[in-house]
């Protein structure tokens, strides 16, 4: 696990097989009790969008494993005023050890990080929130004691984040990953094709708009809102487009 010391966690392709499940066997040693760390790092939450999961795990863990947290709420930063990602970057590079963001723009976190001296983990994006997705993975893991030839559907808004950091989670951890989704509503092919080459002939990926066929032979079934934050102006306007993709 030292390789992933220093380093970003941006979307779910940064990582390789052996890392991912290398942060899941340290998860699940943890959550055991039988690692007890005083890290003594200072972790900085940097939210653009409301959290309260998000939020609170990120800073009870920090906790937990011995570390501060500063929430960096913008609204009372100089980046209220204008400050470029850049310079907020540098600064906070020199204050913290790590920094959280949860933002909107993929863009706009690919940038910060590239400024940054500090690890930068994706608190959620709208195009990826692949700490959910490992939180998602470990549950699995521990429901059927391997990962490898699971199958997923997920059923819903297969555009939004939480269809593509499972695209590519699934597919880095040999499941079989299904989304049934309206046809405006699918993944960005860009991710799909992505997904596609990280699991290989180990893992199938399949996009369709039945959730019917998708769910059959599933061993878990995976949904989300059907309008992301952000997107509240259009709630309305999806309901009759979802409502065959419920899972109820």
């Amino acid at each position: 696990m030292g390789v992933l010391i220093g380093r970003d966690l941006l979307s779910m392709a940064d990582l390789t097989t052996d890392e991912l499940h290398g942060l899941l066997n340290l998860a699940a040693e943890l959550k055991a009790g039988n690692i007890h760390l005083k890290c003594q790092k200072i972790l900085g939450l940097v939210f653009y969008k409301a959290s309260t999961r998000t939020r609170v795990s990120f800073s009870a863990a920090m906790y937990r494993l011995g570390g501060q947290v500063l929430d960096l709420n913008p609204s009372v930063t100089q980046v209220s005023r204008g400050e470029p990602l850049i310079d907020t970057a540098r600064v906070l590079s020199r204050y913290l050890d790590i920094v959280a963001i949860r933002t909107f723009d993929q863009r706009d976190l690919e940038t910060f990080a590239s400024y940054s001296d500090i690890p930068v983990i994706n608190a959620l994006t709208d195009l990826e929130h692949p700490c959910q997705v490992l939180a998602d993975l470990q549950t699995i893991r521990e429901a059927f004691n391997t990962l490898a030839g699971v199958t997923l559907t997920y059923v819903g808004d297969g555009s939004n984040n939480m269809a593509h950091s499972l695209l590519l989670g699934g597919a880095l951890a040999g499941m079989n990953v299904r989304i049934a989704a309206p046809k405006d509503y699918q993944p960005l092919d860009e991710i799909v094709q992505k997904a596609k080459a990280l699991g290989g002939d180990r893992s199938e990926i399949i996009i369709t708009t039945d959730p019917i066929a998708a769910v059959k032979g599933s061993q878990v079934v995976y949904t989300d809102v059907w309008a992301s934050m952000g997107q509240e102006n259009t709630a309305e306007s999806r309901i009759p487009v979802f409502q065959p993709y419920q899972v109820n």
